[in-house]
């Protein structure tokens, strides 16, 4: 067995990587910088403030993105969840995301620093998410956004995490989320990362990275069969029939290609699917890394949001 499969080393490296992250975003400049991330996408304004979620695990901080408000109508709203793995924080990284869909899909988007683990391992982050959903969806009027008209979504870790929300929505019966938007996410932790295959002989996201990842947040084997945490493993059989409809983004050299591509098969059975989209000769966070190939799938994101909330 590696070393990284044993949960308190997962565990150590975990917090090891958090700290390196700490520095970095700390920096007045470079890459991982607060700074960074908001240079990137810089024709789309950032309108923003700051709400604290009350929910069950810890208070959530969100930032919240305007649209522009034209006729006193109030927009729709996007939640939005951060990747990392499960185990970084990292809103900051997708500030232009936010602000490029809260400009082109016309909506308020909400974007989550969620708790992460090994200091909150699984349940937390999935039973958290839905509840700063469900907040969204009742508290709409008071905050300046319609949360009749809501979707969901996230990048990597966020995605997995979009995806357990609407799970936990279509078993409790709400809220009505009008589409999930699944970007790159691991949607199969039961599968371990060593017998994952990538395209390309170094993925960006290496077995390695994901074996710290998955057991740091899991670390209990029996449990990463769980729905909300391996929607694409075989052990899912639940019906899906009257879950959110899904835009599934996958990257065409990323070590979690195929785990979308089943989940993506799944919901199509269930006629859940609006669209798989595969992003040619890109890898995993390939959005973080290049604004030119970002800007044309969060153009089709933004084309998805739009046509839900307004449907």
């Amino acid at each position: 067995m590696s070393l990284l499969a044993r949960p308190a080393v997962a565990s150590f490296a975990a917090k090891l990587m958090q700290r390196l992250l700490g520095l970095a975003s700390r920096r007045s400049s470079g890459r991982g910088s607060v700074a960074s991330w908001r240079a990137r996408l810089p024709e789309f304004p950032r309108a923003v403030r700051e709400l604290t979620v009350p929910t069950s695990m810890a208070p959530a901080p969100v930032v919240v993105y305007m649209p522009k408000i034209e006729g006193g109508v109030l927009p729709p709203v996007h939640v939005n969840f951060h990747g990392g793995g499960y185990v970084l924080p990292g809103a900051e990284m997708d500030d232009a995301l936010c602000r490029f869909l809260a400009a082109e899909a016309g909506v308020v988007v909400i974007n989550v620093d969620y708790v992460v683990a090994p200091q909150h391992p699984f349940p937390a982050a999935p039973k958290q998410a839905y509840e700063v959903v469900r907040w969204v969806a009742a508290h709409g009027a008071e905050h300046g956004w319609d949360g009749s008209r809501l979707t969901v979504g996230g990048q990597s870790a966020g995605g997995g995490l979009a995806a357990a929300v609407a799970r936990q929505a279509l078993g409790a019966g709400g809220p009505a989320i009008a589409l999930q938007v699944l970007h790159y996410p691991p949607l199969d932790l039961a599968t371990s990362a060593k017998d994952k295959k990538a395209h390309i002989p170094k993925p960006a996201l290496r077995p390695w990275m994901a074996a710290i990842f998955d057991n740091a947040y899991v670390p209990d084997v029996s449990q990463r069969t769980d729905r909300l945490v391996s929607p694409a493993n075989p052990a899912d059989t639940a019906d899906l029939t009257g879950i959110a409809p899904a835009l599934v983004i996958t990257a065409e050299y990323d070590l979690l290609r195929a785990e979308s591509e089943r989940y993506a098969g799944r919901l199509y059975k269930a006629g859940a699917l609006a669209e798989h989209h595969v992003v040619l000769k890109a890898d995993h966070g390939y959005d973080l890394r290049d604004a030119e190939a970002a800007r044309p799938v969060y153009a089709l994101m933004a084309d998805h949001v739009r046509r839900a909330v307004n449907a």
